[in-house]
């Protein structure tokens, strides 16, 4: 088909310039042969215009460099050019055309670029004029902002292609462009500076605006006022250059624009989707000069400098975020900055950012059943699965593994998606059989640990790396895994510091004593601590200082929220350190720390194990009241209420932050587990004060919850601790 659709297309072009040749009896045509597409194609056009072809559209209007873009013939573009010079520019203005594959455009774009120096610098510069020109359309309330943003960003990306196929690529480190355009290749970005200029402008202007606002208190927030900002043009900043107003608008389309805004407040939100995909068109340029993995100085620069207008752009529409932020996912350092509003997004949200970002570039990545051919199949073994599992994967290409999963047990013909699902299954089953000693049961007796003596196992950290590339894996292709990890771990995995309430899921009873060295005057008790502890290492008792020359300091009230800590940190991270890095190593390999950290903990397990089905009868069933409540109290009737009007994933919200986890126990709430054995879910009575939140204690399944005045109250209350689920919790 390919051969034959390229054979065709030619005839097209032949036939076109043959129409115009007076002594051309028949057209010129060659075998339509495979070794011939690349030189044949060139020479055929090469002779045509030698012998005088005129260069003209066909009755559709189609031209031969129309042809050539479409099917991606860069070298026939190059005769075309050298024949007719005013065709270059026609070729440039193609980009802004949306009709035209960007890749057959690119192909076309890389093989002109390499003719020469010359073609390299004048096709970038000309590139970046037409990328300063759309961009100036863009920041123009008259424009169509969805059509001059697609334009821009498209020409942007396919400059920073051709860019990096340029002579001093920026891998190699030696044309990073720190300080801007100084070396001569990078003076192809010179036309963008005026784009740039106007986007720092108009930047600063609002935020020169905006502490207006907040410094006057009288100021009011009509539309008329804000739209007033936009209004004002080069009596603004008298030093703007009139050859370069930085955004032109008029009162018109300031109140009616095409987009339909009519108030300042949307007008605002308007001004911030263009600018920001101006920003984003920004981090692109800036980021094709640096080498992979580093940030550009400049870009980082150009974020502190305006942090507080771009956090009140994401504040006013957190959408721009997963739109125009992108830059996000690369810099830590300026995610950090924004990772409170990004956090507060839906998980819906969320999960939709992380798959986009993290399938990009992998075709059919959701058909894990498809192999790329029958060498990729994972042959596994039932009867010893997980060593098994183990092997085929080490021996897997990571990549094609992104790209498909088939899995087929040893003897048996079935294969699918079915087969993969209960792989994973099995599997998950399989990381923590006591067998293995990699993980422990915890004290709730759902979620497991890793096990701090897993050395026992002479393969442990390469069993730990195995069972991070399976969930992984698992969390890659969109498959649940039929396992529960205490808090504490899951924060592993993000990178989220433990604290000391996370050593409930391991020994209840030192939970509660840290607790109450926090809560209480230890200054006269005699406790005779250090900054040591004694750990059973193989049934062996060993004392470990938990910092140098712990075993000589004494516990204080003073220095007591350390000496926490610290505890907290051995038994939490130091005991196990090497399983975890191990585990994050595997995990890493298929999930970028950069998108996990969109999640918090509970999050996480939701991706990693799904949303359970909560029977809200046998919940209230199964609930126990205290301290003055019972079911005929208002506020447990409110709240039962509330509980049925819930979403699914509010419910499990609200099981998690109560009892730590999401997974109902088999057989029901019934047999749900605290810190000592079965412990009921529980709502105890606290005393109501204005703006009070719900909070918990975890290891005891219990919920203190206010004596609120009313349902609505209760109700608001309520989701606000569930969305600020990680700071409502104490301990017992």
């Amino acid at each position: 088909m390919e051969g034959q659709s390229f054979f065709m297309t030619w005839c097209s072009m032949c036939l076109m310039w043959t129409w115009r040749m007076p002594w051309a009896r028949q057209p010129y045509m060659w075998p339509a042969r495979m070794d011939t597409r690349l030189h044949g194609q060139r020479d055929t056009a090469q002779i045509l215009l030698l012998r005088g072809a005129k260069y003209l559209p066909d009755k559709n209007g189609v031209t031969p460099l129309d042809l050539c873009v479409q099917g991606g013939y860069g070298e026939t573009c190059e005769i075309l050019i050298q024949h007719h010079s005013r065709l270059f520019q026609t070729l440039i203005q193609m980009t802004q055309n949306d009709d035209i594959k960007e890749n057959m455009l690119r192909q076309v774009l890389e093989h002109v670029s390499q003719q020469s120096d010359s073609s390299y610098q004048r096709m970038l510069t000309s590139l970046a004029e037409v990328a300063t020109t759309n961009g100036h359309k863009l920041l123009s309330l008259s424009s169509n902002f969805e059509v001059q943003t697609k334009s821009l960003l498209r020409i942007i990306r396919i400059f920073c292609h051709v860019f990096c196929l340029g002579p001093s690529s920026p891998n190699n480190g030696n044309d990073m462009g720190y300080n801007g355009n100084k070396t001569p290749r990078n003076q192809v970005f010179k036309p963008l500076e005026l784009l740039w200029h106007s986007l720092d402008e108009w930047l600063v202007l609002i935020s020169t605006e905006l502490d207006k606002e907040s410094t006057d208190a009288t100021t009011s927030s009509s539309g008329n006022d804000i739209a007033s900002l936009f209004l004002k043009k080069r009596e603004v900043d008298p030093s703007v250059s009139s050859e370069n107003p930085p955004l032109l608008l008029d009162a018109e389309s300031v109140m009616k624009g095409p987009e339909g805004y009519a108030d300042g407040q949307d007008v605002i939100s308007m001004i911030a989707n263009r600018l920001s995909a101006v920003i984003q068109a920004f981090y692109m340029c800036c980021s094709c000069q640096m080498p992979h993995g580093m940030t550009s100085p400049r870009f980082i620069e150009f974020v502190c400098k305006h942090d507080e207008v771009l956090k009140c752009f994401v504040t006013r529409n957190p959408k721009i975020i997963f739109n125009h932020f992108h830059f996000l996912l690369e810099c830590p350092e300026l995610m950090s900055r924004f990772m409170h509003i990004i956090k507060g997004q839906p998980f819906k949200d969320r999960c939709e950012w992380f798959y986009e970002h993290l399938l990009a570039g992998q075709p059919d990545s959701d058909m894990v059943h498809r192999p790329v051919n029958e060498n990729d199949i994972l042959l596994v073994h039932r009867d010893s699965l997980f060593r098994s599992s183990c092997e085929v994967v080490s021996k897997s290409s990571n990549e094609k593994l992104k790209q498909g999963i088939a899995v087929r047990f040893h003897g048996e013909e079935g294969m699918g998606q079915g087969v993969v699902r209960e792989w994973f299954d099995i599997l998950s089953n399989e990381i923590i059989n006591p067998d293995y000693a990699l993980f422990t049961q915890s004290a709730d007796g759902t979620t497991f640990q890793p096990n701090s003596n897993s050395s026992v196992n002479p393969d442990h950290l390469n069993y730990f790396g195995f069972a991070g590339q399976i969930l992984g894996l698992a969390l890659y292709h969109r498959q649940l895994v039929n396992i529960y990890f205490t808090r504490s771990f899951y924060k592993h995995i993000l990178g989220i510091p433990v604290s000391y309430q996370d050593v409930s899921s391991i020994d209840p009873e030192y939970a509660k004593n840290l607790q109450w060295i926090l809560d209480n005057d230890i200054s006269d008790l005699g406790l005779e601590l250090t900054f040591s502890v004694e750990t059973d290492v193989f049934g062996t008792m060993e004392e470990v200082p938990l910092k140098p020359g712990g075993t000589a300091i004494q516990v204080t009230q003073d220095n007591k929220a350390e000496y926490v800590q610290l505890v907290t940190e051995l038994r939490m991270t130091r005991a196990i350190q090497p399983q975890i890095n191990a585990f994050l190593q595997g995990f890493h390999t298929f999930i970028p720390p950069s998108l996990i950290q969109l999640f918090d903990e509970y999050e996480l397990e939701l991706l990693l194990s799904g949303m359970p089905e909560i029977d809200v009868m046998d919940w209230k069933k199964n609930t126990e009241y205290t301290s003055g409540y019972d079911l005929q109290e208002p506020v447990i009737k409110w709240f039962w209420e509330v509980v049925e009007n819930l979403t699914q994933e509010e419910r499990v919200l609200l099981l998690q932050f109560v009892t730590g986890s999401s997974r109902v126990p088999h057989g029901g709430f019934a047999f749900l587990m605290g810190g000592s054995g079965l412990q009921k879910f529980t709502i105890a009575a606290v005393p109501y004060t204005s703006n009070l939140l719900p909070t918990s204690s975890t290891c005891i399944n219990m919920l203190k919850l206010p004596e609120y005045p009313s349902k609505d109250v209760l109700h608001d209350r309520l989701l606000v601790a569930l969305h600020c689920g990680s700071y409502g919790y104490a301990m017992a």
